[in-house]
């Protein structure tokens, strides 16, 4: 069956003096509309993260149990006008997890993510970018956490989650899996945890490298465990894991943050949500807008940085970590410094080409776009007067108004006035790069609310 159904439903009226359509008959046929649009909007329903029901090859089902294999990709995100799906929480993918060749066989994996807005459901993704093999999901879980960062759930609030309404599912190499939606009463700016167990081995694990908050690992299958008694911390890092969905009737759509190490919040503190997304976040939890951190350390706009565990160039990795994120409508873009000191990048016409691609491609969705200068690193070991005039000539651009619509000027509200190509010492976190926390403040609540008042539907 196509994935696109057309339903086309004709009533005859009454002929009048023939009687060709008798009152029962009237009902009977009314009746039945109502139960093929009942059953149409289950389909719609338990659509995300619909799964193919074959399985995959006659070996893998002989071996998993006969598990559903899951699309490449799945469950594309739908926008905050469609059912108000909203994300309240991404991380994109950067990587392989270096020391896991094979992932972690016979264990469970619980992360733990701090949400921007709740909900009355949720729904879960999980990739399988960085593998050549298939990742199977022996049984998966969310709950809500009790807070500071650790790996205790809320009694009463640990929900199985289910693919196509199976426990177990295999992700296929390159592919990610959306779970159906589980009914969960998910608090604003609370702590979820969403565990899966892996019962065998793969290949390497998808993973966000810098986390800054941890994550755990226990031995067999502990997806349903409330207490940390088997749980021990293990890197700050998050695995498998990409997007947290909420339905919210209130909600507004979704603020993208995308960009390098200072969107990750490099920086800022361990299990401690102190990133300039987060802090936006709080300003907006009230209008019912959420923010997802779609930032990678050392991410670049125009090479690929996936070997050094950087991320997918941001012109390869848009469409995944913007245009398909649930509800996204604005998209605040800050991206450019690696290629100056990473990429070697010394044309900042070939920066800002990239950066006015993407935000022709967001406006193509419907999304209102916001672009950032690119912030001072004068104090840092890359620097010299090469870089500093490709950094100077890109701001000039951004500035300008031709490459974005709107401009968050990062540079000016962090940038020392009496050496404006350093950070101010208060908001540096002492390597000449990244902000401190009090930097990451500042950001957070210099952009302008008015710019995020997007009245143009987001058309994803």
């Amino acid at each position: 069956m196509s994935d696109d159904v057309i339903l086309q439903v004709g009533i005859q009226g009454d002929t009048g003096d023939t009687g060709a359509m008798t009152r029962h008959h009237g009902y009977a046929l009314l009746g039945a509309l109502v139960a093929v649009v009942a059953l149409v909007c289950g389909v719609i329903i338990t659509g995300y993260g619909l799964l193919d029901g074959a399985g995959g090859s006659r070996a893998d089902a002989d071996d998993s149990g006969d598990r559903p294999q899951g699309r490449t990709p799945v469950g594309t995100a739908a926008p905050a006008f469609a059912g108000n799906w909203t994300g309240t929480w991404a991380a994109a993918p950067s990587g392989a997890e270096p020391g896991a060749p094979v992932g972690h066989p016979g264990r469970s994996i619980r992360n733990v993510v701090h949400t921007s807005i709740g909900g009355t459901s949720v729904r879960i993704t999980f990739s399988n970018l960085y593998s050549p093999a298939p990742l199977l999901i022996g049984g998966a879980s969310v709950a809500v956490g009790e807070g500071g960062g650790g790996p205790e759930a809320v009694a009463g609030t640990m929900r199985q989650l289910t693919f196509g309404r199976r426990a177990a599912v295999t992700v296929p190499p390159g592919g990610q899996i959306v779970s159906d939606p589980v009914a969960l009463r998910v608090p604003y700016a609370g702590d979820l945890l969403v565990t899966l167990h892996t019962p065998r081995g793969g290949g390497p694990v998808t993973y966000h490298r810098h986390a800054l908050q941890t994550s755990y690992l226990a031995d067999g299958d502990r997806t349903r465990d409330l207490d940390a008694t088997a749980y021990t911390p293990s890197r700050r890092v998050w695995r498998y894991l990409t997007a947290v969905d909420v339905l919210n009737r209130e909600a507004r759509g979704a603020v993208v943050a995308f960009g390098d190490s200072i969107t990750d919040g490099v920086g800022s503190g361990y299990d401690a949500n102190r990133r300039w997304p987060d802090v936006l976040a709080a300003r907006l939890r009230d209008r019912h807008i959420g923010v997802v951190n779609e930032g990678i350390g050392g991410n670049r706009v125009l090479s690929d940085a996936s070997v050094l565990r950087n991320g997918a160039s941001g012109l390869d990795r848009f469409q995944r970590d913007v245009l398909d994120r649930a509800g996204a409508r604005t998209v605040v873009i800050d991206l450019g410094i690696n290629d100056i000191l990473r990429g070697g990048e010394t044309d900042p016409a070939r920066i800002t080409a990239g950066l006015r691609e993407l935000a022709q491609r967001a406006k193509a969705r419907g999304l209102r776009v916001i672009g950032s200068t690119l912030t001072p690193f004068g104090a840092h070991r890359g620097y010299n007067a090469t870089t500093e005039s490709v950094r100077d000539r890109v701001n000039e651009e951004i500035r300008s108004g031709r490459v974005f619509d709107e401009v968050v000027d990062f540079d000016k509200v962090v940038r020392d006035p009496y050496a404006p190509d350093r950070i101010r010492p208060v908001y540096d976190s002492g390597d000449g790069l990244h902000p401190s926390e009090a930097g990451y403040r500042v950001m957070g609540r210099y952009l302008g609310l008015r710019l995020l008042e997007d009245r143009t539907p987001a058309q994803l």
